[in-house]
C-alpha cells in the first residue's frame, strides 16, 4: 500500500510519495550515474531478463533492498515517478514478469521526459507483462500497478491491468493510492483497455475497501488544496506525507492514514520510505528523502545529482527503525523528536528548495555535532 501525489502550478510540478510496505523491509536511497554506450545486451531485473539499452539517465532511487526496481525516484532529466499496487482481476497469479517497481526504474533510466517515460513503461508492459512475487517476506503478494509520472511541464496518470493501460494528463493535482482513479479524460489507451478505465468489474473490492484507498485519496486531495491555498513548498509536501486521519500513528492509527503504521493483520503495511520533489523548468530537481520509516518522526534529507549531499548511507534505515521502536512506547520522546526535526527542517527544506544543498548539508552536520 502506498500514496503518491502531484500538484501542477505555474509551470512547476510538486511530487511526493510515501512507500508503504512490510514494516521490517529496508529501503535504500541510491544514486546511479548516467550510462553511455553500454555494450550489455541483456538486463536482469527483479525476476526476469529483458533487452538492455546502451544509454541511460542518472537516477536517484528509493529501492526495497531485495529488488532491482524502485518504489520511487527521479532522474537527471527532471522526471519523477512513483507507483501504487492495484488489484485487478487480471493480476498474474503465477510465474513472474516485470514488477511495477522495475517499470518505475526503467522509466527513469530510459525516459527523458514524463511522456517518454510513460511510453517506455507502456511499451515494456505490453512486451513483457507485469507480475510476480512483490513482497519482502510474503511471496504470495501480487498486484498490478498505477503510476504518477511528472516533469516540470507535465504530469501523467498511468493505470494498468495485466498488459493493458490508460493514460490521463493531470491539469492541476492528482493523488493515487491502491485503487483505480481514471474514468475519463484519457489521452491514450491500449487496444484492450476499456473506454472508461479499469474500475468496476476489472477491479477486485477486498483490498481497496479494507485498505481505505478511497479515504486516503480524499485525504491527499484535501491536504493538497489546503497547501495550494497557503503556498506550495517542500515543507508543505512533507507535512502531507506525515498526515494521520486521527491520532498520531502510534496511537489511534488506521488504514486511512497517509503516514501508515503497521498493526498486524488489520494493517500490515508501514511507511518505509518517503520522497518529496520540486520540478521547475530550467532547474535541476530539488529532492528530499527520509531514507527510513515513519515520516512523522523522520527527518527529510537533501539528495542531488552533483554529489554535494547524498543520504546514501545503507545503515540509515536501520538506525531509523531503532528510533521508531524507541519512541513507539514513549509519547514524550515522540514529541521531543518531532519538535527537533521541525526546527531543523524549517532551516534545511527551504535551502534544498532553493538549490543550496551544501548549506543544507552544513546545517545538518552542525545539528548532528551538537546532538
Amino acid at each position: 500500500m502506498c500514496d503518491t501525489l502531484v500538484i501542477r502550478h505555474d509551470g512547476t510540478s510538486w511530487f511526493a510519495k510515501n512507500s508503504d510496505r512490510e514494516p521490517d523491509e529496508p529501503q535504500l536511497v541510491e544514486i546511479h550515474a548516467p550510462v553511455h554506450g553500454d555494450s550489455a545486451a541483456r538486463l536482469h531485473c527483479t525476476h526476469i531478463e529483458i533487452d538492455q539499452v546502451p544509454d541511460r539517465h542518472g537516477t536517484i532511487l528509493s529501492r526495497p533492498v531485495w529488488m532491482w526496481g524502485a518504489e520511487m525516484g527521479v532522474n537527471d532529466a527532471g522526471v519523477a515517478i512513483g507507483n501504487e499496487a492495484v488489484f485487478s482481476r487480471l493480476v498474474k497469479q503465477s510465474g513472474a514478469a516485470l514488477l511495477g517497481m522495475d517499470l518505475v526504474r526503467l522509466g527513469l533510466e530510459r525516459g527523458g521526459s514524463a511522456r517518454q517515460a510513460c511510453e517506455v513503461i507502456t511499451t515494456l508492459l505490453e512486451q513483457y507483462g507485469q507480475g510476480g512475487p512483490a513482497g519482502y517476506r510474503d511471496k504470495n503478494f501480487r498486484y498490478d500497478n498505477t503510476f504518477l509520472i511528472a516533469d516540470a511541464g507535465e504530469a501523467l496518470v498511468l493505470e494498468t491491468a495485466g498488459r493493458d493501460w490508460v493514460v490521463r494528463p493531470v491539469a492541476d493535482r492528482w493523488a493515487i493510492s491502491n485503487t483505480y482513479t481514471v474514468s475519463d479524460g484519457m489521452s491514450a489507451r491500449s487496444a484492450g483497455a476499456p473506454p472508461r478505465g479499469f474500475g468496476g468489474w476489472r477491479e477486485t473490492w477486498l483490498r481497496p475497501f479494507f485498505g481505505c484507498a478511497r479515504q486516503r485519496i480524499a485525504l491527499s486531495q484535501a491536504r493538497m488544496l489546503a497547501l495550494e491555498a497557503q503556498g506550495l513548498s517542500l515543507s508543505g509536501l512533507a507535512a502531507i506525507l506525515r498526515s494521520h486521519a486521527s491520532g498520531d500513528g502510534f496511537e489511534g492509527g488506521s488504514n486511512r492514514d497517509l503516514c501508515m503504521h503497521a498493526a498486524g493483520l488489520i494493517r500490515p503495511s508501514h511507511t518505509t520510505g518517503s520522497m518529496i520533489v520540486r520540478l521547475a523548468p530550467g532547474e535541476p530537481p530539488r529532492i528530499a528523502v527520509t531514507g527510513t520509516k515513519s515520516p512523522c518522526i523522520s527527518l527529510f534529507h537533501p539528495v542531488d545529482f552533483d554529489g554535494e549531499w547524498s543520504v546514501c548511507d545503507p545503515q540509515l534505515w536501520q538506525r531509523g527503525a531503532l528510533i521508531h521502536e524507541a519512541v513507539a512506547a514513549n509519547a514524550h520522546l515522540r514529541t521531543g523528536l518531532r519538535s527537533r526535526n521541525a526546527a531543523l527542517e524549517a532551516r534545511i527544506l527551504p535551502l534544498i528548495e532553493a538549490g543550496r544543498a551544501i548549506e543544507a548539508e552544513a546545517a545538518l552536520l552542525a545539528d548532528h555535532a551538537q546532538a
